[in-house]
């Protein structure tokens, strides 16, 4: 019989916050280790926790718990009502939000049971999730794909996670997919003369975002964003100040020419972002960066060069552009950027399982699926 006690963890607390974010290495070092995970940045962690550094605090109301046992932390979970969804979209959704727990259906069960109740005390009738917070930030459960170490920025975590959010009632309301793609396989020449054609007849100017002109730049991003995704499933507009918060953060794991906004006539009409996989450099800091982890990263990243892929993390297209090949020559702009950079490596994603468009033009592209991660619903 399970035995374990909730408790419940304000964010002013700075104490219990550092526990519940340090959960994870209970999970996946002690309770089912894998040389799979990589350990987040406490650094990031504890910024991201922190309603005075993260925006995204200003338009949600959210609770975080811990789950004791045997005088351990070894579980965790958040309930978060974001009234920007419930605007939105018009529906008293909420998430369950941060689930980490040990193969124990019963105290998987109070988690998603305390999360529940506390959102239905707030007037929701429905929550989704896991997310990390937010279906802007990682999303779902990986369910398959575990024989390989996770992109950046994706979930990784035991195979068991599925059948225990199951277990509590929840149903599966999304599959989300991960591509691979090898950088190194050359375009076929057609489709790069087909879309060359393409640009020069419809005006279409392809070119790097600057990154000496960085806030400019994303918040050119950002509208185009907000357009392009408005119809996804899930999708919660950005406001301007977490856009430039997130932004900044993922100008750490950039280069020049990953970047890339197309233009018509002077307006941004799309843009794709790919992100340098520095996860095998983390993967050895094990969550801290000081008092040496930044030179090691450093040196991993600026002499060393070890990172030989990356990941494809947004493209979007203003929905009156769509189906004007501009799709294909942002990927390829991207394909070349990688080919420079000498990657062995890429990843696209992830894509929502019915989004056919897309994942056809991935496909045409030579993506191939590597992982799937899984977002749950129920009702309250």
């Amino acid at each position: 019989m399970s035995s374990f006690e909730l408790v419940e963890v304000p964010l002013s607390d700075r104490k219990l916050v550092e526990r519940f974010i340090r959960v994870p290495w209970y999970v996946h070092r002690e309770h089912h280790p894998s040389p799979r995970w990589v350990p987040p940045l406490l650094m990031d962690r504890r910024d991201y926790l922190n309603p005075d550094k993260n925006p995204f605090f200003k338009h949600v109301q959210a609770a975080f718990w811990i789950a004791r046992k045997d005088g351990r932390d070894v579980a965790r979970v958040a309930a978060v009502r974001d009234e920007d969804f419930v605007k939105f979209h018009g529906l008293q959704t909420g998430y369950l939000g941060m689930f980490e727990c040990p193969d124990d259906p019963e105290l998987a069960q109070a988690l998603v049971d305390t999360a529940k109740a506390w959102l239905a005390a707030r007037g929701c009738t429905a929550m989704i999730g896991p997310f990390e917070l937010s279906m802007n930030y990682i999303s779902g459960v990986l369910v398959e794909g575990f024989d390989r170490d996770p992109g950046i920025n994706l979930p990784y975590n035991p195979p068991y996670y599925d059948r225990l959010l199951q277990g509590t009632g929840m149903a599966k309301a999304k599959d989300l997919l991960h591509w691979g793609i090898d950088p190194q396989r050359p375009i076929p020449e057609r489709v790069a003369k087909i879309a060359a054609k393409v640009a020069e007849r419809r005006g279409i100017t392809i070119r790097d975002m600057r990154f000496d002109d960085w806030d400019a730049e994303v918040l050119r991003s950002l509208e185009v964003m907000n357009d392009a995704w408005e119809k996804n499933w899930g999708f919660v507009p950005v406001g301007r100040e977490e856009y430039l918060h997130i932004a900044k953060d993922l100008k750490m794991v950039l280069e020049p020419g990953l970047p890339i906004i197309a233009e018509v006539k002077g307006e941004p009409v799309a843009f794709v972002i790919t992100i340098l996989d520095v996860n095998p450099v983390l993967k050895k800091l094990d969550g801290r960066l000081f008092p040496f982890g930044i030179v090691r990263l450093l040196w991993d990243l600026k002499v060393r060069k070890v990172v030989k892929g990356g990941r494809l993390i947004l493209l979007g297209i203003k929905a009156a552009y769509r189906g004007q090949g501009i799709d294909t020559l942002l990927f390829l702009a991207t394909h070349r950027a990688a080919q420079r950079l000498g990657w062995t490596e890429g990843q696209i994603g992830w894509t929502l399982e019915d989004n056919d468009r897309v994942n056809a033009a991935v496909k045409n592209m030579g993506g191939y699926p590597i992982a799937k991660y899984r977002v749950y619903e129920t009702t309250l």
